[in-house]
C-alpha cells in the first residue's frame, strides 16, 4: 500500500511524462525509470535564488518539470517521481533524510522507499538508479560507489568522492506526510541560512561524469578521479550547457540577480 503521495496522476500526464524522460510509449524498469529521470530533469534551484518558487503541489511540478522541461531541486524531483510510480502500480513510501546528520544537519532531505529500495533521483544527481534496503551492499552510482548502513532504525547513504567518503544523509524509513515536504520546502526555498537561498546550485550526472555549476564555478568530476574547473562569465549560457533551458524573463531575472552577486563578491 503506498503512503502519502499525491495519486491520481492522469494517463496523459504520465505519457507526456515518459516522453520528457526519453521513454515515449514503454513501460519500463524502476532502474530504466531513475536513469532516465536523472538523464533527462536537470537538479537546479534558479527558482529559489529568484525568489519566486512556484511551490511543490503536484499540478505546479508537473507544469514546471513536464510541461515547461525545467528541472528543479528534491521536494520537485521526488513528488513527480512518486506520482509517475503510483500510477505505474507501484508502492511508494515518502521519507524524510537528514543531510550532513554528522555536522548536525537538518531533515531537509525528501526521498522515496519503493518495493524496499532506496529511489533518489533528487539528491543533486548524485544517484541513477535505486539502491537495495540492505546493509552494507555497494552500487555503483554512474562510476562512484554507494552504500547504505543500517544504524539502528535509520540508514545512512554513505558515498564516495574524491576526498575520500562522505556519510551523505540519515535516512528515516518512517513514512513522512506532504505537509513535510510543505514545512521542509518553506525552510529551504527562504531560510537565509539554506545552501539554496543565497548561491545557484545546478547539478547533472551521466556515466562517469558529474557536473556542478556551484555560485560562479562549474566543476567537471569525473569517475577516474580528474577535476576540470572553470569560472562562468555567462550564466544562462552556462545553465543551457546543463540542459536548463529559461525563457526570456527567467534568463532576464537570473541575469539581473547574477551581476547582484558577482559585485558582492
Amino acid at each position: 500500500m503506498s503512503t502519502a503521495v499525491d495519486t491520481g496522476l492522469p494517463a496523459s500526464v504520465v505519457a507526456e511524462y515518459l516522453d520528457r524522460v526519453g521513454l515515449p510509449g514503454e513501460r519500463p524498469t524502476l532502474a530504466e525509470l531513475t536513469r532516465a529521470h536523472v538523464a533527462a530533469i536537470p537538479f537546479e534551484n534558479v527558482d529559489v535564488v529568484l525568489g519566486r518558487h512556484p511551490g511543490i503541489g503536484l499540478d505546479v511540478v508537473v507544469d514546471k518539470l513536464v510541461l515547461r522541461r525545467r528541472g528543479g531541486y528534491c521536494y520537485e524531483h521526488a513528488r513527480l517521481m512518486a506520482a509517475v510510480l503510483e500510477h505505474l502500480g507501484y508502492e511508494v513510501r515518502p521519507v524524510m533524510a537528514r543531510v550532513q546528520a554528522d555536522r548536525g544537519g537538518p531533515r531537509t532531505h525528501r526521498a522515496l522507499v519503493v518495493d524496499e529500495q532506496l529511489v533518489d533521483v533528487g539528491f543533486g544527481a548524485s544517484m541513477l538508479v535505486p539502491m537495495p534496503l540492505r546493509d552494507g551492499v555497494v552500487v555503483d552510482q554512474a562510476g562512484w560507489p554507494h552504500r547504505l548502513e543500517r544504524e539502528g532504525r535509520e540508514w545512512t547513504l554513505v558515498r564516495s568522492t574524491r576526498g575520500g567518503e562522505e556519510r551523505a544523509y540519515r535516512l528515516d524509513p518512517e513514512p513522512s506526510e506532504p505537509v513535510d515536504d510543505e514545512v521542509a520546502h518553506h525552510f529551504t526555498a527562504t531560510h537565509p541560512s539554506s545552501p539554496f537561498t543565497g548561491q545557484l546550485v545546478v547539478m547533472r550526472l551521466a556515466e562517469g561524469v558529474s557536473r556542478r555549476l556551484v555560485r560562479t564555478t562549474l566543476t567537471t568530476e569525473y569517475a577516474d578521479g580528474r577535476v576540470e574547473e572553470q569560472e562562468v562569465t555567462d550564466v544562462v549560457d552556462a545553465l543551457a550547457s546543463l540542459d536548463v533551458d529559461l525563457d526570456d524573463d527567467e534568463a532576464a531575472a537570473l541575469r539581473t540577480w547574477w551581476s547582484t552577486q558577482r559585485r558582492d563578491q
